[in-house]
């Protein structure tokens, strides 16, 4: 289905959602006639309007939100500014809205809000202690001996391999806030994508803009077959940009919530931890400089060569033990230094400088167990665990930037519209 038209078939959700307060019933209090609601949700996101005499038709003027810190700074640079003619018709500044929800500035504005949801729903997660990693369970997730249904799941596939939401999406989502729970980091990806929709909706709104056959979690092959959003029936339009080219071109804020994986890059049988085969994550924060670094870059690639980079100098160290290059590199413990032979100092300057790169060192993802790191870090942690191959660096296919933002305008509009009725 084109772009254009999924905002309009997505409001099959108005009937519900018109007993919604909180952000639906903000825009319906700014909407002051039926079709107000488009400028509504345009001006909630941060779009300022104005009006002139003399122009000849609207006259939009983006800026560079994506590159902004956050939408005060965007606002303060002059970002997000429209002037449309004073004697503009209703079809006319329909034509404008319509243009404008579509604009890739909007897009900017909506990361804004998606990556302050994805900061609050990785938060709650990692603050669990009692959300693990997996080990010893009986199936692929282990919900502990009182079962799946204490957490708000049910099963939808044997041995674990499976669950959706029993009794509400948002209580599903607070089962890994607060419950005992042990997953791979491939349903910690996906809970992770989850809990920041449910962030971004609230409570009511993730209850009400999603099915519960939606939200799957688990093999990604019982994801695939089923009616997930992320992947499977409603998943709509992917964005395909593994190497980050698109995101690195647009700005920092293209990254938000984004997922992806750091996976090795030689064949299977040079693992030596096959639990760290590959890191899933969601693209927590990410700093002007490293943005800067991935644009003038042009994506992820250069930054894999100088992982491989990174990996063929750990080969000259002797690695005597499990967390040698950690304490090495990040740790930079003296007395570990100190002990190098003088032959070995300019390589460790080449990793070092690496390791510092604005890219490694600013770029910062949430993968579960181990919360919220620089990417560095984790090339570093997987010198130590799997220290025959390199790994590399892609984005999944993901529609933060297509069906699940129309999803969400979507779920807005039709809570405006529906309050507008009664």
């Amino acid at each position: 289905m084109p772009r254009s038209t999924t905002i309009t078939s997505n409001l099959r959700l108005c009937a519900a959602l018109c007993l919604l307060a909180g952000q639906t019933m903000a825009l319906a209090a700014q909407a002051q006639t039926p079709g107000d609601c488009r400028r509504a949700l345009l001006e909630q996101l941060g779009w300022r309007f104005d009006a002139a005499q003399a122009i000849p038709g609207p006259r939009i003027e983006p800026g560079r939100p994506c590159e902004r810190a956050d939408l005060q700074e965007a606002l303060a640079a002059g970002d997000l500014h429209v002037t449309v003619p004073a004697n503009a018709d209703g079809t006319a500044l329909g034509d404008v809205y319509d243009a404008l929800l579509e604009h890739p500035a909007t897009t900017c504005a909506y990361a804004f809000r998606l990556g302050d949801a994805t900061r609050r729903a990785v938060d709650r997660l990692a603050a669990n202690t009692g959300y693990r990693f997996s080990a010893l369970q009986l199936g692929w997730i282990g919900f502990g001996p009182t079962g799946s249904r204490r957490d708000g799941w049910r099963p939808v596939a044997s041995f674990g391999r499976g669950y959706v939401p029993r009794d509400g999406n948002w209580r599903a989502i607070e089962g890994f806030y607060h419950g005992h729970v042990r997953a791979e980091c491939g349903v910690g990806r996906q809970v992770a994508q989850y809990a920041a929709q449910a962030e971004l909706y609230g409570p009511d709104g993730f209850d009400a803009a999603f099915d519960a056959d939606e939200i799957v979690i688990g093999r990604w092959r019982v994801l695939n077959a089923g009616n997930g959003i992320l992947q499977g029936a409603s998943a709509g339009t992917f964005t395909r940009d593994g190497d980050a080219r698109k995101a690195a071109a647009m700005g920092r804020q293209a990254f938000a919530g984004v997922p992806g994986f750091i996976e090795h890059s030689f064949a299977r049988h040079t693992l030596d931890d096959i639990n760290n085969q590959a890191q899933n994550f969601v693209v927590y924060k990410v700093d002007a400089e490293a943005a800067a670094a991935l644009r003038e870059a042009g994506g992820f690639a250069h930054y894999n060569a100088l992982a491989r980079e990174l990996w063929e100098l750990s080969r000259g160290f002797p690695a005597e033990h499990r967390h040698y290059f950690q304490r090495l590199l990040v740790e930079r413990e003296p007395a570990l230094r100190a002990a190098l032979d003088p032959s070995q100092h300019a390589t460790l300057s080449r990793m070092d400088a690496i390791v510092s790169d604005p890219f490694f060192s600013g770029f910062r993802i949430y993968v579960h167990r181990h919360g919220v790191r620089p990417v560095g870090e984790h090339f570093v942690r997987m010198l130590d665990r799997n220290p025959r191959t390199p790994f590399h660096i892609e984005f999944a296919l993901h529609n933060v930037h297509t069906t699940l933002r129309d999803r969400y305008f979507a779920f807005l509009l039709a809570g405006c519209n529906a309050a507008e009725v009664d």
